[in-house]
């Protein structure tokens, strides 16, 4: 008996260690090659193919130069206003989202754009506590291997803007009818609004919700500074 539990210690300890192994491996490669896909683009064609709907993902990778500076700094703006500075974690929004758990309030989201990314590209869709452990170890990859202009410019061309639409590139052909170079300042703030619930809003067909939160978005891009923001990210 003692001899099996030995055995079976050793097989988990080498499932682990390949597994660690395959994700460092994972990360290093899409540190320089480009994306085919993300698991929620996955995620969401399976879910299609088993209610026997069918759909069609809009996505075409979109390199860091032909992305828009203005769309880089609104979701900046939008979302983690500390992504230069941070190591994937905004510890300030971390304690403030479980003081708000512990008094029984509504759990604010606390996910920084490393925390999206790595959730996005490498993992499915649920609250478990197992896929919030393996956000943490994805997370912390990526913020070691990958320069900060690198996650963002993954981060841009696997968010999701509508049902099939993911990237930049897509959205911007998809919302205007033009390239993910020539978003402007406030396209971008929109096309950033919308961002808590891409499924549910628009931003060619915002509501007030989403005019007052574009609004917001611009004035946070003017504060920062405009597009010389993204110099911190070098």
């Amino acid at each position: 008996m003692r001899a099996l539990i030995g055995q079976l210690l050793r097989w988990c300890f080498r499932i682990v260690l390949g597994a660690v192994v395959l994700s460092i491996l994972l990360v290093t490669l899409f540190r320089f090659v480009p994306l085919p896909g993300s698991m929620v683009m996955l995620e969401r064609k399976i879910s299609a193919m088993t209610a026997g709907e069918s759909m069609t993902i809009q996505y075409q990778w979109t390199p860091w130069r032909s992305l828009s500076d203005q769309a880089k700094l609104a979701v900046i703006a939008a979302e983690d206003q500390k992504f230069p500075y941070h190591y994937g974690f905004d510890l300030d929004q971390v304690h403030a989202a479980i003081e708000a758990w512990k008094d029984g309030r509504t759990l604010r989201g606390a996910s920084t754009i490393s925390q999206q990314t790595a959730k996005n590209v490498f993992l499915w869709s649920d609250r478990s506590w197992l896929r919030k452990g393996l956000e943490v170890w994805f997370t912390l990859l990526i913020e070691v291997i990958w320069p900060k202009e690198r996650i963002l410019e993954v981060y841009l061309n696997i968010v999701e803007w509508d049902q099939g639409v993911f990237g930049l590139e897509a959205a911007a052909q998809h919302y205007y009818g033009i390239g993910a170079s020539q978003v402007t300042a406030d396209q971008a703030a929109r096309l950033a609004a919308i961002l808590p619930n891409p499924l549910g809003w628009s931003p060619t067909a915002p509501s007030a919700r989403v005019l007052q939160r574009s609004a917001w978005v611009r004035q946070q891009m003017r504060q920062m500074g405009g597009t010389r923001y993204l110099q911190r990210l070098q």
